[in-house]
């Protein structure tokens, strides 16, 4: 499953953005997600292992506690795939905004030859 995958999921989403801000333990990181989602800490449990096997979040120990971090690269890969469809999107509103520009334009003309034409009939 690639890390986009991984993040079609609203729960997986809130863990990234959990993590945005620093390593974490996994408690609260759980009792976060616990409380907004209203799933069980096996729940959220499942959903950090589906991120850490998709490379998306490391793991390491200190003593019993379980610490969670972004994976740098792994961002940087999403990073990439975004800016791909971003630069699609672009292209694609910048002609909209020419063709919205240009009907408002033809509105304008439009507008303002009635208004010419009935000064003319007065």
């Amino acid at each position: 499953m690639s890390a986009l995958d991984v993040l079609g999921d609203p729960v997986r989403r809130r863990v990234l953005e959990l993590l945005a801000a620093g390593d974490k333990p996994a408690g609260a990181v759980s009792a976060a997600v616990e409380q907004e989602f209203g799933i069980s800490q096996p729940a959220v449990a499942r959903h950090l292992r589906v991120l850490r096997e998709a490379g998306v979040v490391t793991r390491r120990s200190e003593g019993a506690r379980r610490i969670y971090g972004l994976d740098g690269a792994v961002i940087d890969e999403l990073q990439h795939v975004v800016d791909r469809y971003r630069s699609l999107w672009a292209q694609r509103l910048d002609a909209l905004d020419t063709e919205i520009a240009r009907g408002a334009r033809d509105r304008r003309a439009a507008e303002h030859k009635e208004q010419r034409d009935d000064d003319d009939l007065r």
